[in-house]
């Protein structure tokens, strides 16, 4: 028995586990590589093997990081089942087609500007690497054609070699946690991939599920190094910056959000604090068609949401003018929230600030003094959201340079993945040690200081694969 660690090895994104096993070969997960020209170079070439050759996927959950290869890895001849939650399955004719149709403008983009550099010159060049297309819309929409869905833990066997169940991984709505029993010859042996693990007692979801009992443990470890700040304190940094830059300062507030997760918590959270009193009516706008579908599945997915979330749409159902909450759909909606210069959130997509509508926002927003940035979610190397936390004080936007002279506030208590301290309490639940503890979904650094961590804590033998290694179980 064989796994591979084909993506998020010593990296946070691009999670890509195959699994063989007498014959059989199964991916858990085919995300997509993201943070700057080489992660895009790396998308295009991202897998030692066939795509014809799998028998099946099972995926954690619909973040693109974890899911954005589907479509290609069916173009080039997948044709098994991918197995996922129900709520991903609904979620990913959303992200899916999104990430598709970002990948045909930025092509036609890509070429047009092509086609001017070639009116320029005489020379005859070859087409860029990075100008070629990863997939179409029409591919993605073939990709959800092969997506089952499933409840939490129901029982799942997707060949006679393997059982697999998925468990609520608390991260974001339909993540999950996938224990899989692998039969190879008159062993079987019981894998673990944790995915995505959220923090405990956040908003919108449930808490992440103990596991038991593993022989091979696959753990992220995107916070591995750190603690997140308590959630009350956290709370207190937000209600302070909203209050400074709408009542004192008279400016608006940007918020780069994942479409999928992020934007949904902090919308409840903002209307906890309006319900609450601590916060003044708010004019919130959350300008992504992405974010609005994917509120809309989420409110439409009740058995996943924790009480009291349930308790806070309640709320908010009886008592709507705590919260001016409005969602914008067309182009023209979205411009005109620029001409809004004071006393506006507005939340937009994507969340590493890279692509979509937020860096329209934050073209006009930049060099605002009276306004300000906040980024409450992980940002990968090499994007424009981890520039702009690291303080860079000029930034390039659309082919110009931009002056930040916004203030920029990172928030990360709101994180949706687990800190250190969450990951070793789950990991605690394990009643004996696996035989093999990998870890991943984690800067190297990161995850080598978290496998050292688990070594010195727990006992076991922790390691931290390198990109491509397989391991022999």
């Amino acid at each position: 028995m064989k796994l591979s660690f084909v993506g998020a090895a010593q990296e946070v994104t691009g999670s890509c586990f195959l699994v063989e096993a007498d014959g059989l070969r199964f991916l858990v997960d085919c995300g997509m590589f993201q943070g700057g020209r080489d992660a895009r170079a790396r998308n295009f070439s991202a897998w030692p093997f066939e795509a014809c050759d799998i028998d099946f996927v099972l995926l954690t959950h619909a973040h693109i990081d974890h899911s954005g290869l589907l479509p290609r890895l069916c173009a080039l001849g997948f044709k098994g089942p991918i197995y996922t939650t129900g709520a991903t399955v609904e979620l990913l004719s959303v992200m899916l087609l999104d990430s598709a149709f970002i990948q045909e403008s930025e092509w036609t983009r890509a070429q047009r500007q092509r086609g001017k550099r070639g009116r320029r010159s005489k020379k005859t060049t070859r087409a860029a690497p990075d100008e070629a297309l990863l997939y179409t819309v029409a591919q993605a929409e073939a990709c959800l054609e092969q997506l089952q869905g499933l409840a939490y833990d129901q029982a799942l066997e997707p060949h006679p070699q393997v059982r697999c169940q998925f468990r609520d991984a608390g991260h974001i709505l339909g993540s999950a946690i996938i224990e899989v029993w692998v039969r190879d010859g008159d062993i079987e042996k019981k894998l673990v991939f944790s995915g995505d693990l959220g923090q405990p007692a956040r908003p919108v979801v449930r808490d992440p599920t103990p596991i038991a009992e593993a022989d091979v443990l696959v753990v992220e470890s995107t916070y591995g190094n750190r603690l997140h700040r308590p959630l009350d304190a956290t709370v207190d940094e937000l209600v302070e910056v909203i209050n400074d830059v709408l009542e004192r300062r008279k400016g608006n507030i940007i918020i780069p959000a994942f479409a999928l997760g992020r934007t949904q918590e902090l919308l409840a959270l903002l209307m906890g604090l309006c319900q609450q009193g601590r916060l003044p009516r708010l004019q919130v706008f959350v300008d992504s068609p992405m974010a609005t579908k994917v509120t809309e599945i989420t409110l439409r997915q009740k058995d996943y949401l924790d009480d009291e979330t349930l308790a806070l749409l309640a709320g908010h159902a009886q008592h709507p003018e705590w919260m001016d909450l409005r969602f914008t759909r067309s182009v023209e909606e979205s411009m005109a929230l620029n001409r809004i210069k004071a006393g506006a959130i507005i939340i937009s997509a994507s969340g590493m600030c890279d692509a979509g509508r937020i860096k329209h926002h934050l073209r006009h927003h930049l060099g605002r003094h009276e306004c300000a940035i906040v980024i409450i979610g992980y940002q990968a190397m090499g994007t424009l959201g981890r520039r702009l936390v690291d303080g860079e004080k000029q930034v390039r936007l659309f082919g110009e340079d931009h002056a930040v002279r916004a203030s920029i506030h990172t928030i990360g208590g709101l994180s949706a993945h687990a800190d250190q301290a969450a990951l070793l309490a789950w990991l605690k639940h394990v009643d004996k040690p696996p035989s093999a503890c990998f870890v991943v979904h984690g800067e190297a650094e990161t995850a080598a200081g978290f496998a050292d961590l688990i070594k010195q804590r727990l006992g076991w033998p922790a390691q931290v694969p390198a990109p491509g290694e397989v391991f022999e179980l």
